[in-house]
């Protein structure tokens, strides 16, 4: 486990999964308004300041249990990492936190894109450091930490059973988690002015491309950076290329569907389709067979592309579609590993039992997560107010919120 080249690619994967945040900016910040860039990409950023410090403080203590009943770990119990950086084997340790504090901060990043164009930058940090400590560091434990996700198949089957959720990447902990409450704070903060199909169209488009590049690139640190643990690092090639082959695969579903609707195929289309298909392989990366994969690729480019256009129907302003690209192509990763899922899924040679623990562990982490993101941000537009006024909003946040323009026009 601390062989060199273990070493040297948990650090590399490390800062690709960190990248991946500010691939999140540049995706978002392409698509809203261009007096809207500035205040969609500092969510983004004010997200890796707060959280990479809450993580280092006592998220990643909250991160692991020693019962599966037990909520979370004890913040307090080695606040600071005083104890983890001067203990035996800190050089490792202090690796895996450093890891895990990128899966946090992209989590609550993820969030900001469905409240684009109307929040205030100081709320919205307050939201990212409560919804962090009782929404992220506990489902983490459960999922990856020794909690109840973890010993779901067990408690349910038996400890011989071989049953046990399968979230290898953050299907649940990240997406679905991030979805759920992406839809809670939209209903909280309600609609932009205006809000219709068409509302308006990404001022940057070029910018969105560049954050697109920037996730794939990430991505692969993002599934396959968990495999330094393995002495072997023995599915680092399974998860390479069902992360490269879904992602394609989700392009091209999603561009179909646009064909069939709209008569064209476009761009943002494009990159939507490729997180589509990133998002659905994660929980699945290192369990599916490469054919399964690119399915599940292409299906979660044709569903997500279909979803996103819900919003509209039901009501609700999920500005930059996060609940369409990740809570839907979460919910689908995670349970088509019940059907497919090598050796154990439905129809691979298992049973409903695999299929019976994604669903409730999926579900659990959605109920929960939009319970938590929806009572925080109810708690801080009633008292603070979450939402910038009217008149900053159809004039654009960024000068109104950080002062600054996204672009300086000389003559």
């Amino acid at each position: 486990m601390d062989a060199a080249g273990n070493i040297s690619w948990v650090i590399t994967a490390t800062a690709l999964v960190l990248l991946m945040t500010p691939g999140v900016a540049f995706f978002y910040g392409g698509l809203v308004k261009a007096k809207s860039v500035i205040s969609m990409m500092m969510m983004s950023f004010g997200a890796i300041g707060l959280i990479a410090v809450l993580w280092v403080l006592y998220g990643f203590s909250m991160s692991t249990v020693s019962h599966p009943v037990q909520f979370a770990g004890n913040p307090f119990a080695d606040f600071g990492l005083v104890q983890t950086a001067s203990g035996d084997g800190a050089n490792i340790t202090l690796l895996t936190v450093a890891y895990g504090a990128t899966f946090a901060i992209i989590t609550v990043a993820l969030i900001s894109g469905a409240i684009a164009d109307r929040a205030r930058f100081g709320p919205w940090l307050i939201f990212v450091g409560v919804f962090a400590t009782i929404g992220y560091f506990p489902i983490a434990a459960w999922v990856w930490g020794g909690g109840w996700i973890m010993h779901l198949g067990s408690t349910l089957f038996g400890a011989d059973s071989g049953i046990a959720v399968i979230d290898y990447a953050g299907g649940t902990a990240v997406h679905i988690n991030a979805g759920a409450a992406a839809l809670a704070l939209a209903l909280v903060l309600g609609k932009r002015i205006g809000f219709q199909k068409g509302i308006q169209k990404p001022h940057n488009v070029p910018l969105t491309l560049l954050g697109a590049a920037l996730l794939w690139f990430g991505w692969f640190g993002f599934n396959a950076g968990a495999e330094w643990l393995s002495e072997d690092m023995g599915k680092v090639g399974l998860i390479a290329i069902n992360t490269l082959g879904a992602a394609a695969a989700g392009i091209l579903g999603w561009i179909l569907i646009e064909k069939i609707k709209d008569g064209r195929p476009t761009s943002v289309g494009a990159v939507s389709g490729l997180v589509a298909g990133l998002v659905a392989i994660t929980p699945a990366c290192a369990n599916l067979a490469p054919g399964w994969a690119l399915l599940l690729g292409a299906l979660a480019g044709v569903a997500c592309a279909m979803a996103v256009d819900l919003k509209y129907r039901w009501g609700f302003d999920d500005s930059l579609d996060v609940v369409g690209l990740h809570l839907v192509g979460g919910m689908l990763g995670t349970l088509y590993l019940g059907f497919f899922a090598s050796g154990q899924g439905l129809f691979t040679g298992g049973d409903l039992r695999l299929l019976a623990v994604q669903v409730i562990a999926s579900g659990g982490v959605l109920v929960y997560s939009f319970a938590v993101a929806f009572l925080t941000g109810m708690i801080i537009e009633k008292t603070i107010g979450f939402r910038v006024n009217s008149e900053e909003e159809v004039a654009g946040v960024d000068l109104a919120v950080h002062g600054e323009a996204g672009y300086a026009l000389i003559e």
